[in-house]
């Protein structure tokens, strides 16, 4: 388990104390700490430190706090170490657009955080609204705000586009993503393995802010498609079958604005204009990835098994068991200042459920053949708005034939 803090001075030491009883916190953990100044007008300096606690078992409680004799000391918080092995059903609750004005969602992750109710938190794509703003300090407060959130489980998120302030710089310094093949931290683009999951997180900012490079495009295409590589060999496959791609701006969507997800060629589906490279539905579907999940329109839609604008239901009355396609849903209505998006009235075909209420998704999979979404309305009170299951008993390309 990794733990980030930010401190506004320098401290000495970048340390932990942890162990399995909030008493005896016996065991030390050392780590680093980077200087980051804030592009703002004031050049704010904060301190970002990192320390890694190893050696956990798997599945148990810890107690832990963080800081320095000479800097002071945090609260004491805890986590369970992550369960080993694929054979377990671990719950995640999804999140997009989540802002410190209007909020909505918050109270309620915080709520189901304290009862135990999720393994980790996914958060896809624009933090705080926006994180660079006020020199730096609306980002200090978002991860205030989600402390209580982020310091009891793995909070694993992808950039948006409200990062994109000074290339990125707060996104890129306040998080701490490392990639499991590598061991590499990288923000924008990384893997992780939990349970029957391979994880895939990766930037679609990189095909939209191209004044911060075009190189980033093909390294993280690259890096794509090396990973898809890896995951789908007949040994990984079989240990964790469930591929599960994050990234902000989507393929898909049927909302009514000018967002790259209403043409019919996007970019981030179809790849740059005129020289058509480096789309990324053909490489996830020749790969046979099982669930994309998205955010950026601030709506919950859902759609039917998809591929090339055309649905590949598995069956008219089941479309989800089998599907013969990837299933995409976006889930960005978590709350903001920006409010909620309007669709357009009549979507097309592989428009399957659309909701214009702030909530949240919650993802629960089962073992290798099942997978259960279900979409929380915070505008009703927590009612359930929206739910389905995908069931494959195949996974890979050859599930689509």
């Amino acid at each position: 388990m990794i733990v980030t803090w930010v401190t506004m001075d320098p401290t000495p030491d970048s340390q932990c104390e942890f162990g399995q009883l909030p008493t005896r916190l016996t065991s030390v953990a050392k780590g680093y700490a980077n200087r980051f100044v804030d592009g703002g007008s004031e050049q704010r300096v904060l301190f970002i430190h990192r320390v890694v606690l190893d050696n956990l078992a798997a599945g148990q409680m810890y107690f832990y706090h963080c800081g320095s004799d000479t800097g002071g000391w945090s609260s004491v918080y805890w986590f369970s170490a992550m369960k080993s092995g694929t054979n377990w059903s671990p719950k995640f609750a999804v999140i997009g657009d989540l802002g410190n004005v209007n909020g909505i969602s918050v109270p309620y992750i915080q709520k189901a955080i304290s009862k135990g109710q999720y393994d980790a938190v996914l958060h896809i794509g624009d933090f705080a609204y926006d994180m660079d703003s006020d020199n730096a300090r609306v980002g200090d407060d978002y991860m205030r705000q989600m402390e209580p959130v982020a310091a009891y489980v793995p909070y694993m998120t992808v950039v948006g586009n409200h990062e994109a302030a000074y290339n990125f710089s707060n996104y890129e310094n306040r998080f701490t993503m490392i990639d499991h093949r590598s061991g590499q931290l990288n923000n924008h683009f990384y893997s992780f393995d939990v349970g029957p999951i391979h994880f895939i997180g990766f930037s679609s900012e990189y095909y939209y802010y191209v004044e911060y490079g075009w190189n980033q495009i093909k390294v993280q295409y690259e890096w794509l498609e090396n990973d898809l590589k890896e995951a789908t060999k007949p040994e990984n496959r079989a240990l964790r079958p469930w591929i599960i791609t994050m990234a902000h701006r989507p393929m898909y969507c049927s909302t009514d604005d000018s967002d790259d997800c209403t043409h019919k060629e996007s970019i981030i589906r179809k790849g740059l204009p005129i020289v058509k490279e480096y789309g990324l539905e053909d490489l996830f579907y020749n790969y046979g990835v099982d669930i994309e999940i998205w955010a950026h329109e601030h709506i919950y839609e859902r759609m039917w098994p998809v591929y090339d604008r055309h649905v590949y239901n598995g069956s008219h009355d089941q479309p989800y068991t089998n599907p013969k396609a990837p299933v995409h849903f976006i889930s960005g209505s978590a709350g903001c200042q920006e409010d909620i998006d309007p669709f357009v009235p009549n979507p097309a075909p592989w428009s399957a459920v659309r909701i214009r209420d702030y909530g949240y998704t919650e993802m629960t999979v089962y073992n290798n053949t099942h997978i259960d979404f279900v979409q929380i309305s915070t505008d009703k009170g927590g009612a359930v708005v929206d739910k389905f299951t995908v069931i494959k008993e195949i996974h890979g390309p050859e599930a689509w034939l």
